[in-house]
């Protein structure tokens, strides 16, 4: 079993920036890959950004591309995910995900762990 814990979560005015973190649990973070969600209220859940057991594969949604990163630091067991330029738009609860799996993926259903989240609201 493996628990996730999100961090990093906040206000922050528009064009700002955030890091949220993902601490798990559990000896074998280094051979999982991970994943960051996010789901805004009376929206579904999206795909934000995801990431190899080794950190060499990164995806990202096209909404976010080129403002957000995602990196991971097995030796600390640590996700990250750092936002910049946020725009209101990017409001909503950030999950931290993984699957028992080398290779990322962005279908959510295939994630096997999601953390409880943190809220992440930009204010115009």
């Amino acid at each position: 079993q493996v628990q996730l814990d999100e961090s990093g979560g906040g206000l922050v005015q528009a064009g700002g920036s955030l890091r949220l973190s993902c601490a798990a649990s559990g000896r074998t973070f280094g051979s999982y890959a991970m994943g960051w969600f996010r789901q805004a209220p009376g929206k579904e859940r999206e795909f934000v950004a995801a990431i190899s057991w080794s950190g060499g594969s990164t995806y990202y949604a096209d909404s976010v591309k080129g403002r957000f990163a995602i990196s991971r630091d097995n030796a600390k067991s640590t996700v990250y995910l750092q936002m910049n330029s946020l725009k209101p738009e990017d409001t909503a609860a950030y999950y931290c995900t993984a699957r028992r799996t080398r290779l990322a993926t962005m279908k959510w259903d295939l994630y096997d762990y999601w953390g409880q989240g943190t809220q992440v609201t930009v204010s115009s």
